[in-house]
């Protein structure tokens, strides 16, 4: 089970990314233009924010059942853990946290009533999440925990 979460979430990665950036770039698009908030708009606004969902699920059920979180609390303490306090710790805060802050950002855009001031939030609140993912995802070349691009 282990390892099929562990594939799942790493695809499910791209796809949060990916809907992540189509959906800013929608917002932008709108917020330039001046455009109008379509049914379009708002479903992208949804699902992205529903893919998120879904790859936190994952993500917390892959916690529970990782075998690195189970070492960092049989070693909480101990010098030299940087990457298992960076999945103890630091990866499940920050994707907590851009999970919430796109979470808030798709219902405060649900809400405007111009659809102006539903691209500028979309905009705003999705760029936060992003950025914050983009920090928490152990990348190549991070120095805190390198992982692959995909996981087979």
């Amino acid at each position: 089970m282990y390892a099929t979460l562990l594939i799942l979430h790493s695809l499910l990665r791209w796809l949060v990314l990916g809907s992540l950036l189509y959906a800013i770039g929608r917002a932008y698009r709108g917020y330039a233009a001046g455009g109008a908030f379509t049914k379009t708009d708002n479903a992208v606004r949804h699902w992205t924010a529903t893919i998120a969902h879904v790859q936190l699920m994952v993500g917390f059920t892959l916690y529970m059942v990782s075998p690195l979180v189970k070492t960092f609390f049989a070693r909480v303490g101990q010098n030299g853990q940087t990457g298992l306090t960076f999945f103890g710790v630091a990866h499940l805060l920050a994707m907590l946290t851009a999970i919430v802050v796109i979470t808030i950002g798709s219902a405060l855009a649900k809400r405007r009533e111009t659809g102006r001031e539903r691209f500028k939030t979309m905009l705003i609140w999705f760029s936060i999440g992003l950025v914050i993912i983009l920090l928490a995802i152990p990348w190549p070349f991070s120095p805190f925990a390198a992982r692959p691009y995909l996981r087979f």
